[in-house]
């Protein structure tokens, strides 16, 4: 397919933009670009076309069943969209001043309020753009608290081997050493390996909980006390959030920080590059060291901003994307105190409905009641039929059902990780999963079929090493 450059004619275009109704003013020449913008030159009926063209090669949870493990690809209502694209929304300034945007100043606050409440959490900021953000930012938190208290020597964050893979790399980015432990037979923590971990430097914890395999862990008051007792703090990886909010809260498990997805659990916008959010949230004796002027008052006597003497300084400008925070903002009103935890049981329910069904041929990687996803090892599989975890992926997309993560966590060697999500009905899960268990049988029958697959698609199997190492992300002008 090609790109929008590269259709369409020198001398071709549209008329989309209003007249200017603001008088017309000439940029400085010191202001002016020196060389020609190249734009596409086409018509409207082009446009048209080709952004149709890419929707209809574009896989999303509104076009069919998309069970990405750990990162909760929920339906977005259309409500949130219609919040967002409100007037007094959609153009005000951040600059403006902040007796003329008492509404949005209201929408972050309450924001931060509830997410406090159904976090534990004493305090929130809004800044961080995206999951990876939050955790930068939360570890920033733990680094101006020993900081701040004179105590350098803590240089090593805790990680344990089942996390994601931004964990250790946010943990560099803030300057500190990453241990690593093992995870216990039963995919959780292995607690004799946290004990030998901790010391007079560690900084602290970073955990997932229901962790990646999907497990909620029952050791994880003891594993914060154990952080704490060596004077450590534990900060809360929030993209599994969607399992348990309105269930249980990482405040009253021990943790001190915590950042949660909103592009994950509250069903904003997700993927392509953004907008994210990535909020983060902390118990109060770290509040002073949030980012960025924080919003106080109350709708009777008015919002304003208030700036802390110890805030590590802004992560984002302003307060983040704040668009995304009104979609957020109301699928929770909208859910409200009972819809949320409903929301999460369902996942749960959904999770466990199709670990169930597919048990009854694939190997579980631990089999047990899970959380919101359940991981599959096709270990054996492989090894009896050659087909791998990527060609049973590749096979779905034949049959019009987004693969689920593969080849995470790194502890199950030929890992399916799949998370249904609350959005999805039984039909389209049993769909899903009878697709699923017609891939296993033609493992067996077939095997070539499945290492040729997909065979339906645009784009059959790309060189992904070649991909990473050579990318090509400009066009380039002749």
């Amino acid at each position: 397919m090609n790109l929008i450059f590269e259709i369409g004619k020198e001398g071709r275009g549209l008329s989309l933009l209003p007249k200017c109704d603001v008088p017309v003013t000439d940029l400085p020449e010191n202001l002016k670009r020196q060389s020609e913008l190249h734009l596409p030159q086409v018509s409207e009926n082009e446009i048209s076309r080709h952004y149709t063209k890419l929707a209809q090669r574009t896989h999303g949870v509104n076009k069919g069943f998309y069970p990405l493990g750990s990162c909760t690809m929920k339906y977005n209502p259309k409500v949130n969209e219609e919040m967002a694209a409100l007037k007094g929304f959609r153009q005000v300034h951040p600059l403006q001043d902040e007796s003329t945007v008492q509404g949005s100043l209201e929408v972050i606050k309450m924001t931060e309020d509830i997410l406090s409440e159904i976090l534990g959490m004493d305090a929130f900021t809004l800044q961080p753009a995206a999951g990876a953000h939050g955790e930068f930012t939360g570890l920033l938190l733990i680094k101006s608290y020993h900081t701040d208290r004179g105590d350098t020597k803590r240089t090593k964050i805790i990680v344990p081997d089942s996390a994601h893979g931004t964990n250790p790399a946010s943990a560099a980015m803030c300057g500190y050493e990453v241990v690593s432990i093992p995870s216990a037979e039963d995919g959780c923590v292995d607690l004799d390996a946290l004990r030998d971990a901790v010391g007079e430097d560690t900084a602290g914890l970073m955990l997932t909980n229901p962790n990646t395999v999907g497990l909620f862990d029952k050791n994880i008051l003891e594993i914060t006390k154990i952080v704490h007792e060596a004077g450590g703090l534990c900060y809360y990886d929030g993209a599994n959030l969607n399992a348990v909010m309105g269930q249980a809260r990482p405040g009253d498990m021990g943790f001190d920080c915590v950042h949660v997805n909103l592009h994950k659990t509250f069903s904003t916008p997700h993927g392509g590059g953004g907008p994210g959010s990535g909020p983060v949230g902390c118990k109060a004796f770290l509040q002073d060291f949030l980012p960025g002027a924080r919003i106080k008052g109350n709708i009777e006597d008015g919002y304003y901003y208030e700036d802390s003497p110890k805030s590590m300084g802004s992560v984002k400008m302003f307060h983040g994307n704040f668009l995304v925070v009104v979609r957020a903002l109301t699928y929770m009103l909208t859910l409200g105190k009972e819809g949320i935890p409903e929301a999460s049981a369902n996942a749960v329910l959904n999770a466990n409905y199709m670990r169930v069904k597919l048990a009854k041929k694939y190997e579980m990687a631990y089999d047990t009641t899970c959380m919101h996803e359940f991981v599959m090892d096709l270990s054996e599989l492989k090894h009896r039929t050659g087909v791998s975890a990527l060609d049973v992926a590749k096979g779905l997309l034949d049959y019009g059902v987004h693969p689920p993560t593969m080849y995470f966590p790194l502890i199950v060697h030929e890992a399916l990780m799949v998370e249904p999500c609350e959005t999805e009905p039984r039909e389209v899960m049993d769909e899903a999963c009878d697709t699923l268990l017609e891939l296993y049988d033609l493992a067996e029958k077939d095997p070539e079929w499945l290492h040729a697959a997909p065979h339906n698609a645009v784009i059959g199997r790309p060189d992904e090493v070649g991909a990473a190492r050579k990318p090509v992300v400009k066009y380039t002008w002749e």
